[in-house]
């Protein structure tokens, strides 16, 4: 048959062309375009573990910065604490003072006003004995009409009270 012969005669040049379009191809883009491409792909991958490495290096310094900030706020809030403290401890050093000071001036006045209170109360009772004395004298002139000396009444007064 005449077709099968024409079709391998055919088939073979055909065969023959694309092997050789193959091989250029192969040539050309393996060789010449795989290679620049395989760069830029190992140069993004490159890029983005150097980026990775930055990140993970950033992220260190960011977990040191902060371990260091804590560390300082930690210490400011313990120095914060000491001198609320000591603060508070001025206070109320400086107010048990002040109330021991108060008490010896209260102390102190309360003293003054009980020997005035003593002085008053003896007082009184002097004049007391010579009011009564003379009570006793009025007294006695208004009831029986007697004159009773000065002297006579305190006497009597004095024996009186002296008996309680």
């Amino acid at each position: 048959m005449p077709q099968i012969a024409q079709i391998s005669a055919t088939y073979a040049s055909q065969i023959f062309w694309l092997l050789i379009t193959f091989g250029l191809l192969y040539f050309v883009v393996g060789r010449g375009m795989v290679p620049k491409i395989q760069a830029t792909v190992d140069a993004r991958e490159g890029r983005i573990a150097g980026d990775l490495a930055a990140a993970e290096a950033a992220r260190a310094e960011a977990d040191r910065v902060e371990a260091a900030w804590r560390s300082e706020m930690d210490a400011a809030r313990a120095a914060a604490m000491a001198e609320t403290n000591a603060a508070k401890a001025r206070a109320t050093h400086a107010f048990e003072a002040q109330v021991k000071a108060a008490d010896a001036d209260l102390a102190e006045r309360l003293g003054h006003h009980d020997l005035a209170i003593a002085n008053a109360k003896a007082e009184a009772m002097a004049n007391l004995q010579s009011v009564a004395a003379e009570a006793a004298r009025d007294l006695v002139v208004k009831l029986s009409g007697v004159q009773v000396g000065e002297d006579a009444a305190a006497d009597a007064v004095r024996k009186v009270s002296a008996h309680g």
